[in-house]
């Protein structure tokens, strides 16, 4: 993970933890500076890359932001780094793209947050990990020059 700056940002053990879709492993709560999770100890750490990235989000920038949404439409098949992005990703249609629709913008959000986590937790391997190798790596390239050479203020 690059350095980060910012007020603390509290981890809670939340057992139980739903969305209005149902069980989840974790939940950030910026506005209240919290994650709650939900997860086993061996996935803790991706997860928690994964919640963390959201703070980073919020704070990237709209130029930063349009231009990964610029990444993820030139990419191309199924696939993605986590099941957060990949169910948004299978819901989309040609419309959600070119109208930048709620559910495009969430996509983005939440494949920002799975390839952070792929990219930030340490984890090599997980099954979770299905985009294809040439898509990786141009995500791996847009993270180094837009959010990995910069000091995170989350």
């Amino acid at each position: 993970m690059p350095p980060v700056s910012g007020a603390a940002i509290r981890l809670v053990w939340l057992p139980g933890l739903r969305d209005a879709r149902g069980p989840v492993h974790a939940g950030a709560f910026l506005r209240e500076r919290r994650i709650a999770f939900d997860c086993t100890r061996a996935e803790f750490r991706r997860i928690l890359a994964h919640e963390t990235a959201h703070f980073v989000w919020v704070r990237l920038g709209n130029a930063r932001r349009r231009s990964w949404e610029d990444v993820l439409r030139e990419e191309s098949g199924a696939g993605e780094l986590g099941w957060s992005a990949e169910w948004r990703k299978a819901a989309l249609d040609g419309r959600d793209r070119d109208t930048r629709t709620r559910r495009w913008r969430e996509y983005c959000c939440e494949a920002f947050c799975d390839t952070a986590a792929w990219l930030w937790s340490g984890v090599a391997q997980h099954g979770e990990f299905t985009l294809a190798r040439r898509w990786r790596e141009t995500r791996r390239r847009w993270f180094a020059s837009n959010v990995e050479d910069h000091t995170l203020s989350i």
